[in-house]
């Protein structure tokens, strides 16, 4: 199945709020567990395409000598994130800036840590942006870039979207359905991967619907 892009920022209030309303709790906590399995314990993170900064959130409440810079195109998605971060009173350690992904306004080198969540397949032009990504962690920074696995057919997306949005409504099912059909296969990844400098980083599926780009901090 070619991947069909999808709409790359979520730029309406409809739309975030349906997406901050899905069941992410679960995909969200293993995100963190990974994370500080890695290595998290201190230190500067990005984290690209934040949407409701659900894990920033957890991952500060973990580690709460992590600072993180969270970032997305989406101002509606920022609007959600900033009272999501205000309730968790954390806004002294989470800072939430608008920035497109593929061209990130900080010098090589910055970052501690590069964290991103299911943001890769929205981004038409996903290269450059992983490029950007891998610019600005320092060499050896920890990183974790997941995203969701293009089935091969649209029958098999369905299924996933049969399977884990069941509860959920038909636009948050058309969403996640969408996704599926924009997202990227591990050859696509691995594909990626040389292109951008990230020595020691390895593409792996970590569920049966996710890959991740992974390298221990």
């Amino acid at each position: 199945m070619n991947r069909i892009v999808e709409q790359e920022v979520m730029d309406t209030a409809e739309a975030a709020e349906a997406y901050d309303a899905m069941a992410h709790g679960e995909v969200d906590n293993a995100f963190v567990e990974r994370v500080l399995a890695l290595g998290a314990k201190d230190g500067h993170f990005l984290d690209v395409g934040t949407g409701p900064a659900q894990i920033p959130i957890l991952l500060a409440q973990r580690c709460p000598d992590i600072r993180i810079t969270a970032i997305d195109l989406s101002k509606e998605m920022l609007n959600i994130a900033k009272r999501h971060v205000a309730a968790a009173e954390l806004a002294a350690r989470i800072t939430l800036e608008h920035v497109d992904a593929k061209a990130l306004p900080y010098p090589d080198n910055t970052f501690d840590g590069l964290i991103s969540n299911s943001i890769v397949h929205h981004i038409h032009d996903s290269l450059r942006a992983l490029q950007e990504m891998s610019r600005v962690v320092k060499p050896g920074g920890l990183v974790l870039i997941r995203d969701l696995v293009r089935p091969e057919t649209p029958e098999e997306a369905q299924a996933f979207v049969d399977k884990y949005a069941a509860e959920d409504t038909p636009y948050q099912q058309k969403l996640y359905y969408d996704s599926f059909l924009a997202a990227f296969t591990i050859a696509e990844v691995n594909e990626m991967l040389e292109e951008m400098d990230l020595p020691r980083a390895v593409v792996v599926q970590s569920t049966d619907r996710h890959w991740s780009v992974e390298r221990a901090g």
